[in-house]
């Protein structure tokens, strides 16, 4: 069942990790390597300590998952940012990709290399990016399962390896040793590990020898290190070192030279002396000790006068046992001043130069008496070097599994993490780490010390004899240590320690058990301590080591023999003499430390152990105890428990049935173990387990009972134990792990008798029978006993297939027993209900229970048939159906994430066989449940739980090949259908959990085949709607918005950290567990990325420009993020720029993978549709609609818009008619809104590919309309809204507008729409060359016309152009009036194709008017919205008005065109058109323009206006509102007749010509315009308002002139550096006006008839000379008239209009003078004919009579008739004029003079008393003037 495991072997499921080897001291003592068969027990404890661990590969789930893709950085482009192109310009300069820095970055860091090979076809881009691994970036599925409730945690292999991780290892070496007085003997000692604070020995000693230099041996003595373990650093924890050398001779030389003050050294003599007798003496005596603690203190100088040295080993760890510390390295530390410090990493080298000498013999614990003298200091240096290990195999984050273990042994400081540090049990050398510190010192020191580095000591450790755990290898000693002899005399006594047998005979050689000091030898038969010398009370501080036997017999003793030894050199060395015996038999004895006082004998008689003997015996001192000494038993084959003990003994008994049947004594000392102390029972509990396991196994009923008691209730016991407060005791799960092997095929397996004896006890209990308290503990410790049942049965299955497998197939199921597997479903539902039960009353230990039997399932998934598995599922799913309470609820989903979790889950089979798969199925049911509960946690969890499932199988590298993908994605298909069938589940869950559920069904979708999509789209148009609403609600969840945009918008406004503060937020998009990640990440920061390194030019580029360092945008983030609080905006901020480079590196591609996949499932969709193959609605085609809707409104990444055209191209080929009819008009207005968004994009790419899909639109238009009129009144309507989104115009650096890069871009693509060459751009774009043909179906004809894009285009451009000036216009609208009004006009004309838009800006420009006052323009304005509202009307023939209304309303506004064409009505898009375009409408713009008009004074165009509105009333029959329009005509004809009767004739406007010259007035440079004022402004009014204007715009470089005359300008001759005005006052001219007549044109004359106003050519007369003169006299004056014609009639809607045609005409001197005199007669007699309504009005006609007499016939007027007469009839000038002009000007001076004469006749019959005086002074002024004429012309006189 196994696929992976086949690999590993014949189908093996199961992994034997052997024990190490210990050399040779696995052996049992040789002397007793008895057969252990008679000692089942014995046997037992050896197979715990040797047999092979056997370890199930599989228990813990295997999961191997694909590398996780590198990530690209997605490019978002906003409208000003081209970061495609400043990537590749940094690419090229990067074109070294070889770098070494790139291949350093985490493969997730996602290089920035952009990727140029967009995929051509759109079917490509759906398989790049799959969005789960960007929402699950993090995917770790260790972690994920860690997450599950009850979750197993596997440990490490227990025992020998632990040593490693638990603690700390010390290693000692030795280097040397110097006195001043030079080293001449050789030195030995011992080190050990010391509480100072207790005064107890931690470890056993290790020996050491040092010899002088010329004796040395190649140093061999000083190349060992010993290894000490620690549990944790304490202060009080020292080095003990302890020296001895030879004893000395008396009269030789003293130790005392080496401690002398004054520097001394040893003569020849002396050293001979001395080395001759080390030679010959091999006794030692104490020399000198010292202590040395390894880790600072507060108390360091504990030491008395020893000046402490620091502490080798002290780098910030006193006290605490933080992780970290075993990994710094040692600190620096002086010590004495001369510490040498290798950078070797952790090793110190310490120089101890306190070394304080002895005098006498002393007991170790007497070193700190305070009682003893001061000792003097040895002047000498003892080097040694200490260092930490640390394991190089195991990482240090495995160490923290275990949690804190308080023990006596340790200081309450101390703390000590579970982990034993164990070592070498005997102090034979083992190999045991000899590899990892032969490694350490190869790379420290360069060199590898040792040749033979197997030879490092390991020291035993005292305190495991006293730690809680189980032992775990095999050791077996005794360690002896003389204390005192106090004998009556002096003597030189040493004592030999040695094991016996037995007591019959003293001469048989002892057991050779003692361990010797020096390496490489054997075990020896006796040991001996130092020399006491010369003293009565002889102390000792030597340790004895010594093997014990297997099994120990009352007869095994220690015999200790004394001896007396002379130190003087006589003839041959000195003898040893024996002065007594002292004799210890070990079983009395035997306890963990026992000090014991015993009596001399003189001698040993055989049989001395007797009782008998005893009186026989001969003593020293009396009989007295005065030999003291201690023991420490080492043992893990001798449990000093004596229950344990009894146990051991029964169990043999029984086991060899040496016990009468009936047992009870075993029974007994089974239930006896409930009392054995937890030590104890810790310390032997798997030889125990195996032993009860073996007796539930095969004892009778009774048997079985009592030993599954005894188990629960040691299990409990040690589980209570459990430091760390697991759930699962780690002694407990090492034991089921690796220790339980089923008692390695030696006995019938297990698990049958197991199951029985607890089914029959749960069924007891089922059956309401009182089963005691054990059956609680047996439900907590359910998973024991489950596990072991389960590895039982792998054991049993793998034994059975092990030999007759065919290599390579997999272990076929276990057949299991029929009763075996009843009993177990019994088991099994027993404990369902007990989980149900507890469940209810909301008990933990239900959860646990409930996760213990999901575990069970599991297992039993990798072993027997599933299909009998499925049956315990359904078991479960039945009891816990439905949606139940929420606790039982968590329950299930706990139980369905475990079981899901199985490493075979998608290869299971269905409960029949022809279904699928049958857990799948249930998952999927039970999931769909939990979204619709009540409980928000339950939700999470199951939308959590679907994620990491499809994340696993996803990931899975079994799974990759794309049939897995299919079968997969079909397994977990039928939860879309669910959802959709019920979509408010769904609607109801929060965003966390929709994103969740969302990407799940992504991830389906991509991995079916069309086949099945199409199927699920066949079955209704409803569940197809709802589908694609899934689609858009994934567009909506996974949209990125840039962490920039919420920079601007202050992240507090947006509030949905709310929903679940526990854990913090990086990202609301992704995953929940990328939180968890990034939280942990940034806990541990990142380390080693060095700050200016390359990391830094990788941030990524929307936020900083390469080059800019970090550290300040930090700082500013800094700043935010600590004003908005801990949103997860501030939480980004925080995170380190790498991580939060990661993130939204992850978010990007999440969001671009979302959008593509969308895009992908949409063509899909559309190629269906198009076969009409699937149910969906076909006139609007609503689900492609919304899905391209929601993915143009979100901002996307390039690679999205390089697939999306293709995509829209071949939909609009499928769907084009749908897409483009009336229904969709609002789906249309949205493509071309974002096509036209796109096309301001700066991003070449980006802005390209809007072209390109305007283009699309443009062809569809063409095919399925045959032009564009519609999609034109689309664009335009369109681009009006993108007007106010998009920023047209930018300042400059002075402070004035300019158009922005927008504007350009904008402009530059419209005008490309219409760029015939656009193959390549269609090619750039993925699409066919051909893609803009547009050929309706079965026609080959191309409907494209080039002509009419253009024309599109061109409009456009237009409307973008006049919204531009109008933005421009910003800063002056206030300052230039004209300017502003203009650029309204603009607009309106713009947008003329858009009813509404341009009415708009029509009313616009009229309200500005209002605000000038021009009333007349704004009267024009309603006119024009009246006109567009009523030819609207008259196109859709539903108005009461008809064509010629129009015509009559054009007269008035010649802007009204009369061709109502079909543009209005196509303007019906949604939101635009016929809605506002009513009658009503219309007569309400009609009735403003008659306010406007009247008052304006133009009365006439007001009668106009009612006549249009009169229709209207009528045709409704209002004859109050016609009553108030025929009382407004009157009103109107009335003001009429007024302005008629008026003497001074009604003028409405003044008219100004003003030319524009220079640089600075832009567009208006070189041109001319009349300006319409109102008719109160004079020249010097205009000049000084329009002065006022420019100058404003002039910059300090440019001035403004006003050129004072109205000659022609020839702009070429101006200054550069001035700005020109030229401004000359103009007059209107009558339609029929006779321009080429040489008259004066009085304007009265020709206005007295009312007639409408309009005016559109103007006259000004400019006199000249041609002789150069400035100044001459008549004859000289000729005259030019200009004629100009303007753009448009005056009353326009604007107040200017430019000057299109100018024409000018001259007159000559002569001309002039006749046209003068023409003129005036004309006046006269105007107004001496103009018919008057009644006689009474004299008035008025009498002054305007006197007005013009007056100024011809006075005789003082210089210019007049006289002055005429000199000029041209006098002398010389009379001979150059022509005889016809002579005749003209004759003529024309009679007919003047008749004139007068007949006014001056008219005056006289007018004039009251009062003119008579003027009256006599006219006729004087005429005759005067006659007789002055009659000089020139003689014929006057009789004229006259």
């Amino acid at each position: 069942m196994e696929p992976a495991a086949a690999a590993a072997g014949e189908g093996q499921r199961f992994k034997r990790i052997p024990r190490q080897a210990w050399s040779g001291n696995l052996e049992l003592d040789p002397l007793l390597n008895e057969n252990l068969e008679q000692w089942p027990h014995l046997n037992e404890l050896v197979q715990c300590y040797k047999a092979d661990f056997v370890k199930d590969d599989g228990k813990y789930g295997r999961y191997e998952s694909v590398a996780p893709p590198s990530f690209q950085n997605q490019i978002f482009e906003g409208p000003d940012t081209d970061i495609e192109t400043e990537l590749q310009l940094g690419n090229a300069r990067h074109s070294k990709p070889e770098d070494a820095t790139e291949d350093d970055t985490p493969s997730t860091s996602g290089r920035q290399i952009y990727e140029t090979g967009s995929s051509a076809s759109s079917s490509k881009v759906h398989c790049s990016l799959s969005p789960l691994p960007a929402y699950e970036p993090a995917f770790d599925w260790e972690n994920e399962r860690s997450l599950i409730f009850g979750q197993r945690v596997p440990e490490s292999l227990p025992a020998i390896n632990n040593r490693f991780l638990h603690g700390l290892k010390i290693t000692v070496k030795v280097l040397s040793l110097s006195f001043q007085a030079g080293l001449v003997e050789p030195f030995s000692g011992t080190i050990c590990l010391y509480n100072r604070d207790r005064r107890e020995k931690l470890s056993e000693d290790f020996y050491f020898h040092i010899l002088p230099t010329d004796m040395q041996d190649a140093q061999i003595s000083l190349d060992r290190r010993g290894v000490f373990s620690l549990d944790a650093p304490s202060p009080s924890v020292c080095l003990l070192i302890q020296l001895e050398k030879a004893a000395t001779e008396e009269g030789g030389v003293t130790p005392s030279v080496y401690s002398r003050k004054e520097p001394v050294h040893l003569t020849e003599k002396e050293k001979q002396k001395l080395q001759v007798w080390s030679r010959i003496m091999p006794y030692k005596e104490s020399f000198a000790w010292a202590m040395i603690p390894l880790f600072e203190g507060n108390h360091a100088g504990g030491l008395g006068d020893a000046a402490s040295p620091s502490s080798p080993l002290a780098p910030s760890i006193s006290g605490s046992s933080s992780q970290d510390s075993i990994v710094d390295p040692v600190s620096k530390l002086t010590l004495d001043g001369k510490l040498n410090h290798y950078s070797s990493g952790s090793s110190v080298i310490v120089e101890i130069s306190n070394l304080n000498k002895v005098k006498e013999s002393y007991i170790e614990d007497s070193l700190h008496d305070p009682k003893r003298k001061v000792h003097k200091p040895v002047k000498g240096v003892l080097r040694l070097e200490v260092e930490k290990l640390h394991d190089s195999h195991n990482d240090v984050d495995n160490v923290s599994e275990g949690g804190s273990m308080a023990n006596d042994l340790n200081d309450a400081g101390d703390l000590n993490n579970g982990r034993c540090s164990r070592s070498s049990f005997d102090g034979i050398r083992s190999s045991l780490n000899s590899s990892a510190v032969a490694q350490k010192y190869a790379h420290h020191n360069g060199k590898i010390s040792d040749a033979d580095n197997g030879d490092n000591f390991q020291a035993f450790d005292f305190r495991m004899m006293t730690r809680s755990e189980p032992f775990s290898q095999l050791f077996h000693c005794l360690y002896v240590y003389p204390l005192t002899v106090s004998l009556s005399r002096k003597r030189n006594l040493f004592i030999r320690v040695e094991l016996r047998k037995d007591d019959s005979d003293i001469r048989k050689p002892p057991l050779e058990a003692v361990h010797p000091r020096e390496r490489n030898t054997m075990l020896q038969k006796w040991g001996h301590t130092q020399i006491a010398v010369g003293t009565r009370m002889a102390s000792y501080h030597d340790e004895v080591k010594i093997s014990l036997p297997a099994l120990l017999t009352p007869q095994h003793h220690l015999v200790f023999t004394f001896f007396h030894v002379d130190l003087q050199m006589k003839l041959e060395a000195p003898k040893p003499v024996i002065v007594g015996y002292s004799v210890l038999p070990l079983s009395t004895h035997i306890q963990l430390l026992s000090d014991v006082s015993l009596p001399i004998l003189r001698e040993l008689v055989p049989h001395y152990l007797q009782e008998s003997g005893k009186e026989r015996m001969d003593y020293l001192e009396d009989g007295k105890t005065v030999f003291r000494l201690r023991l420490r038993l080492c043992s893990s084959l001798f449990p000093v428990n004596e229950r344990i003990r009894d146990f051991f003994v029964e169990y043999d008994r029984h086991t060899l049935h040496t016990s009468p049947p009936w047992g009870s004594e075993l029974l007994e000392a089974i239930n006896s173990l409930k009392n054995v102390e937890s030590t104890a029972l810790l310390q032997f509990l798997q030889p125990i387990l195996n032993m009860l396991l073996h007796l539930i196994g095969d004892g009778g009923e009774t048997l079985q009972v009592a030993a599954f008691r005894a188990m629960v209730n040691i299990l409990t016991r040690v589980q209570q134990e459990s430091p760390d407060g697991a759930e699962r005791n780690r002694f407990l799960i090492n034991y089921v792990d690796f220790a339980f092997d089923d008692f390695g095929d030696r006995q019938a397996p297990v698990y049958p008798g197991l199951s029985t004896v607890w089914g029959s006890l749960a069924r007891s209990k089922a059956k309401g029978y009182r089963v005691g308290p054990v059956y609680d503990d047996v439900l907590a410790m359910a998973w024991f006993f489950l596990e072991l049942i389960v590895k039982s049965m792998g054991l049993e299955q793998s034994r059975l297939f092990y030999h007759n497998l065919p290599l390579g197939e997999d272990v076929p199921p276990l057949q299991l027993k029929e009763g075996v597997f009843r009993c177990i479903m019994q088991l099994f539902d027993c404990l369902l209900t007990e989980v149900h039960e507890r469940c209810k009353k909301g008990l933990s230990l239900a959860k646990r229970l409930n996760s213990t039997l999901a575990f069970f399932c599991y297992d039993l998934l990798s072993i027997i048939e599933p299909r009998q598995v499925f049956e315990l599922v359904s078991l479960y799913m039945d009891k816990f159906a439905g949606v139940c309470q929420s606790v039982l609820h968590d329950c299930k989903l706990t139980f369905l994430q475990i079981i899901c979790d199985h490493d075979l889950f998608v290869e299971m089979p269905g409960r029949d066989p022809s279904d699928r798969n049958y857990l799948s199925s249930v998952l999927i049911q039970e999931i769909f449940l939990t979204l619709d509960h009540d409980d928000l946690s339950q939700r999470a969890k199951a939308a959590r739980i679907l994620v990491v499932l499809i994340c696993k199988h996803e990931f899975d590298a079994r799974y990759q090949k794309s049939e897995d993908k299919l079968y997969i994605a079909q397994l977990y298909f039928p939860l879309i259908g669910q959802i959709l069938d019920e979509m408010p589940v769904f609607y109801n869950l929060n965003a966390v959990e929709k994103r969740e559920v969302l990407v799940v069904i992504l991830q389906i979708i991509r991995n079916l085949d069309d086949a099945t999509l199409i199927k699920a789209w066949q079955q209704s148009i409803a569940r197809t709607r709802l589908f694609f609403k899934l689609l858009e609600e994934c567009i909506s969840h996974f949209e990125h918005n840039k962490t920039g945009d919420s920079m601007l918008l202050g992240a507090s406004s947006r509030s949905p950290d709310v929903e679940r503060p526990a854990s913090p937020k990086y990202s609301e998009r992704l995953s929940p567990s990328v939180n968890a990640y990034l939280s942990e990440a940034s806990r541990h920061e990142i380390r080693g990325t060095p700050e200016n390194g390359y990391m830094w030019n990788r941030v990524s580029p929307q936020l900083s420009s390469p080059n800019q360092p970090y550290s300040l945008r930090e700082a500013l983030a800094q700043a935010q993020s600590s004003r908005i609080g801990s949103t997860a905006r501030a939480l980004r901020e925080s995170l380190h720029p790498v991580l939060r480079q990661k993130l939204e590196l992850w978010e990007e591609n999440l969001s671009t993978a979302v959008s593509l996949e969308v895009l992908g499932i949409t063509e899909k969709f559309s190629v269906a549709a198009g076969t009409r193959s699937i149910t969906t609605d076909y006139a609007k085609l609503d689900c492609i609609t919304s899905i391209l809707m929601g993915l143009l409104s979100r901002s996307q990444p390039l690679a999205f818009w390089k697939a999306f055209l293709p995509v829209v191209y071949n939909i609009f080929n499928l769907h084009g008619a749908t897409l483009m009819a009336r229904e969709n008009d609002r789906f249309l207005k949205q493509i071309a809104f974002h096509l036209l968004r796109l096309a301001v994009f700066r991003n070449d790419s980006i802005r390209k590919r809007a072209v390109v899909g305007l283009q699309i639109l443009v062809r569809n238009s063409f095919n399925y309309f045959k032009n564009t009129t519609r999609l034109r009144v689309m664009l335009t309507i369109t681009l009006s809204e993108l007007m106010s989104d998009v920023q047209v115009t930018q300042m400059k650096s002075d402070g004035s507008l300019e158009e922005s890069g927008e504007t350009r871009r904008l402009r530059k693509s419209l005008e490309e729409m219409a760029d015939v060459r656009s193959k390549d751009l269609l090619k750039d774009c993925g699409l066919p060359v051909t893609a803009l043909e547009a050929a309706p179906e079965g026609s080959s004809d191309n409907r494209w016309s080039w002509v009419e894009v253009k024309h599109l285009s061109k409009c456009l451009v237009q409307a973008l152009d006049a919204g531009l000036e109008h933005a421009l216009l910003g800063s002056v609208v206030t300052l230039d009036r004209y300017a502003a009004a203009e650029g309204f006009y603009k607009l309106a004309m713009a947008y003329a194709p858009v009813p509404d838009l341009h009415i708009m800006w029509l009313l616009h420009l009229c309200d500005a008017h209002q605000e000038m006052q021009s009333w007349a323009e704004a009267a024009q304005c309603a006119v024009a919205v009246a006109g567009v509202i009523m030819q609207a009307l008259v196109g859709r023939n539903d108005a009461v008005w008809s064509k010629e209304h129009v015509a009559s309303l054009r007269k008035i506004c010649p802007i009204v065109s009369t061709d109502v064409s079909a543009e209005a009505s196509a303007a019906e898009v949604e939101g635009y058109g016929a809605s506002k375009l009513t009658v009503d409408s219309a007569v309400k713009y009609l009735q403003l323009a008659n306010k406007l008009f009247a008052q304006a004074e133009l009365y006439h165009f007001c009668a106009s206006i009612q006549e249009l509105i009169i229709p209207v009333y009528k045709s409704r029959r209002s004859y109050g509102q016609l009553a108030k329009c025929h009382t407004s005509l009157t009103n109107i004809y009335e003001s009429i007749l007024e302005q008629e009767a008026s003497p001074i004739p009604f003028i409405d406007a003044t008219y100004y010509r003003v030319g524009f010259y220079g640089e600075r007035f832009g567009k208006l440079n070189k041109k001319e315009y009349v300006f319409r004022e109102p008719r109160d402004v004079r020249l010097g009014d205009i000049m000084e308002k329009l002065s006022h204007i420019y100058e404003a715009k002039m910059d300090g470089n440019h001035t403004l002139h006003i050129i004072p005359d109205s000659r022609q300008v020839n702009a070429d001759e101006l200054q550069p550096g001035v700005c020109y005005l030229q401004i000359t006052a103009v007059d209107p001219v009558m339609e029929d006006e006779d321009l080429g007549s040489r008259r004066e044109r009085i304007f009265s004359l020709s206005t007295g008839t009312v007639r409408a106003r309009v005016f559109d050519r103007f006259l000004f007369d400019t006199p000249f000379t041609k002789n150069g003169k400035t100044q001459g006299g008549l004859e000289d004056q000729w005259k030019r008239r200009t004629v100009l014609q303007t753009e448009g009639s005056f009353p326009a809607l604007v107040n200017r209009l430019l000057v299109t045609k100018s024409e000018s005409l001259e007159f000559s001197p002569v001309e002039n003078a006749i046209g003068m005199i023409e003129t005036r007669t004309a006046a006269l007699r105007n107004e001496l004919e103009e018919p008057r309504s009644s006689e009474g009005d004299q008035l008025p006609r009498l002054q305007s009579l006197q007005r013009i007499l007056q100024g011809s016939v006075a005789v003082q007027v210089n210019s007049g008739v006289l002055s005429v007469c000199t000029a041209f009839l006098s002398g010389e000038p009379a001979t150059r004029l022509r005889s016809q002009e002579l005749q003209q000007l004759i003529a024309a001076l009679l007919e003047f003079m008749a004139v007068c004469k007949r006014a001056i006749r008219v005056h006289f019959r007018l004039i009251g008393e009062e003119d008579q005086e003027f009256h006599t002074q006219l006729v004087n002024g005429f005759q005067s003037l006659t007789a002055e004429l009659s000089h020139y012309i003689p014929a006057i006189l009789s004229e006259l």
